[in-house]
């Protein structure tokens, strides 16, 4: 892993001397160069993950596409969510609102006795190995991905700004980050605190998200694409995931769910495993319409919900379905 380690860290140095640092000068913001450096990582992981979807996952879209592109509006707007979370602006704004917050939090719980300890030294000498270590964190933050995600559908006010994701009828590579802001900072908000208490090194927890993020792009792509029977059960594909957005099937419907209280299947985030064990996995092999059915079934005064067109719109109704006001 070092060579990776050193080639990353060799970009991340250029990035920051040639682009970051001038402009934190420029700002008057030199005290914050140790926190730049940083967010430079950020920005450069999020600039290969927009350079991968480019030359690969689009690509595979247009080659095998579940349906054909009718919305290039709504496109164009999952596009804004996308470059807004991948190019670091949403943990810039967490940067300067949220983060003080959070180490005043986390200071006050070291404080009082919370316990932190290194989830990899849990087995002396067989950790010692860093990809050992990696998949072991891994393995752990996929599993607390799922139950944040059967969270967001169990509890309806999370429901609520939830929904915003899966309002999105025309999925595509685009689509993974079209999220209410607030349910990003609800979400973001345990993963932080998970990741304090269980002591995940930076470089790892870096690491871990970037493959996260990246496999959900794919995941959401509009590409007519399962990993046959055995891949399906190793890793999320397009197809697994897109169950998960059917409409009235994925997410709304308990059936034919084993758990009857899951509120849905296939809510895993890397692995299937999770949805199989907990009796949430759906393996149908078919490529179902998405969108919420609400969207598509009028209520009693024969009215569809409007989740909105654009990104601030998306936003504000996102509010008003919180309040109870939409």
């Amino acid at each position: 892993m070092d060579w990776l380690v050193q080639i990353f860290a060799d970009a991340q140095q250029r990035l920051f001397e040639s682009v970051v640092q001038p402009l934190l000068f420029h700002a008057g913001m030199a005290n914050l160069l140790e926190d730049g450096y940083a967010a430079t990582g950020w920005l450069l992981v999020g600039l290969l993950q927009i350079a991968v979807m480019l030359v690969v996952i689009v690509p595979l879209q247009r080659w095998k596409p579940v349906e054909p592109v009718t919305d290039r509006q709504a496109i164009r707007v999952d596009m804004l969510y996308t470059l807004i979370h991948r190019l670091g602006l949403f943990r810039l704004a967490l940067f300067f609102t949220l983060d003080p917050l959070w180490d005043e939090l986390m200071g006050r719980l070291h404080v009082w006795g919370l316990p932190v300890f290194h989830l990899d030294n849990l087995w002396p000498g067989v950790t010692d190995n860093a990809w050992i270590s990696l998949i072991l964190y891994l393995l752990a933050f996929d599993l607390l991905g799922y139950w944040i995600h059967r969270g967001q559908h169990h509890y309806r006010w999370w429901w609520k700004l939830h929904a915003l994701h899966h309002s999105q009828r025309q999925m595509t590579v685009w689509s993974d980050n079209r999220n209410h802001l607030l349910d990003d900072v609800i979400h973001d908000t345990i993963v932080v605190l998970a990741a304090q208490i269980i002591g995940v090194a930076p470089g790892q927890f870096v690491a871990i998200v970037a493959l996260t993020q990246l496999s959900e792009s794919l995941q959401h792509a509009n590409l007519r694409l399962w990993f046959g029977q055995l891949g399906e059960r190793l890793w999320i594909s397009p197809r697994f995931h897109r169950r998960h957005h059917a409409v009235g099937i994925g997410h709304e419907t308990m059936a034919p769910v084993r758990n009857k209280r899951a509120h849905g299947n296939n809510f895993g985030v890397l692995l299937p495993w999770w949805d199989m064990i907990f009796g949430t996995a759906n393996f149908d092999l078919r490529y179902d319409a998405t969108g919420v059915r609400d969207q598509v079934q009028p209520n009693a005064q024969g009215q569809l919900r409007d989740y909105g067109q654009g990104f601030w719109s998306q936003q504000w109704r996102g509010i008003l379905r919180l309040l109870g006001w939409a």
